[in-house]
């Protein structure tokens, strides 16, 4: 009797442990790790909802910037966490040549421009922004609203600027990238931009590492150097006083991408994960969070009836995005040498 009962529990204990496996692994199987999706930044808030929604796939949400996900995809190397990662173009193309991202031709992938993907899809684009001034008017206190990069130096905006860390976030890079093609550099001569950095020190900007949308919509930040979604996501969604400004001299435009991690632990889930974002409905959800979706038909009239006139947007250029990956550490290493 005692015999029997010890067989019943040791087979009931064993049922359990395998009952526990499989549990696990089909949690593990309706998950993807995406490094660089955060919340706040582009509305991955409806992405993520939407992607576990239509495909069963949970993401968790990861408030890494391009930089920083990029470092984190070469430490993991050898034992990948991520399954896919978004990232500005330049690290991007970056994370290809570092082999820690592998080729993967999402659905719709016909619809992507020759120019704005990896001819294998080591990186895609999947959307792009302008950058130009995010500015909170209430925040100003009767201030006028800057209109060009000459006016972020006056003293009047003392305190009053900031820019994301131009040596670490893809955004503040971006802004380096503008302000230098504004103020007559090259992706060869980053001289006027470095030059810019040193006499803004004087009116004590703002640099803070991550994504500052809510410090903007605070007023704790009353101009940030950010793309014009946020800057409409803040006046249309949150209904915020705010502008968004297209610098009088020019500002530039640029994809964000997306990659499958190379021997990601979920790679089938990741590659539907970016099926999903290529999809009628995921494009959609980016053109009605304000970006411009690399498949111009998700953008609906409506979307397109709430970002500036397309004679502002005349003066945002694009430039040589392969270019701009190989002299990203080299001006880097500039800023940080002569600003910091």
């Amino acid at each position: 009797m005692e015999s029997s009962m010890r067989k019943l529990i040791l087979n009931s204990v064993r049922a359990g442990v395998a009952a526990m496996a499989l549990l696990g692994g089909a949690a593990s199987a309706q998950t993807a790790i995406c490094y660089n999706c955060p919340p706040e930044w582009a509305d991955w808030a409806s992405q993520l909802k939407a992607i576990k929604e239509n495909t069963g796939i949970t993401v968790p949400p990861d408030n890494k910037n391009s930089g920083q996900t990029l470092a984190q995809l070469i430490t993991e190397k050898n034992s990948p966490v991520a399954d896919v990662a978004y990232m500005g173009v330049s690290f991007g193309i970056q994370a290809a040549n570092d082999g820690v991202v592998t080729g993967y031709k999402p659905a719709n992938w016909e619809d992507i421009p020759a120019g704005l993907k990896a001819p294998n899809g080591e990186w895609f684009t999947i959307h792009s922004g302008t950058l130009g001034f995010f500015v909170n008017k209430d925040a100003l206190k009767g201030k006028p609203v800057p209109k060009s990069w000459a006016d972020l130096l006056k003293p009047e905006y003392k305190g009053m600027v900031g820019y994301l860390d131009p040596a670490s976030a893809f955004v503040g890079y971006v802004g380096a990238v503008a302000i230098n093609q504004a103020r007559g550099g090259s992706l060869d001569n980053f001289q006027p931009a470095i030059e810019y950095f040193k006499q803004i020190q004087t009116n004590e900007p703002i640099v803070p590492k991550q994504t500052s949308y809510a410090r903007v919509i605070s007023g704790e930040i009353p101009i940030l150097l950010d793309y014009d979604f946020n800057a409409y996501r803040g006046k249309y969604k949150d209904n915020a006083n705010v502008e968004f400004v297209i610098p009088a001299e020019g500002t530039v435009v640029v994809p964000y991408v997306m990659s499958l991690v190379k021997n990601g632990p979920n790679a089938e889930n990741g590659k539907k994960v970016l099926d999903f974002v290529m999809s009628d409905e995921g494009q959609a959800i980016w053109a009605n969070a304000f970006l411009r979706p690399v498949r111009a038909s998700a953008m609906s009239p409506e979307a397109q009836a709430k970002f500036l006139p397309e004679s502002e947007y005349a003066r945002a250029k694009t430039v040589d995005y392969g270019k701009m990956a190989q002299v990203q550490k080299a001006f880097a290493d500039s800023y940080l040498r002569e600003v910091k």
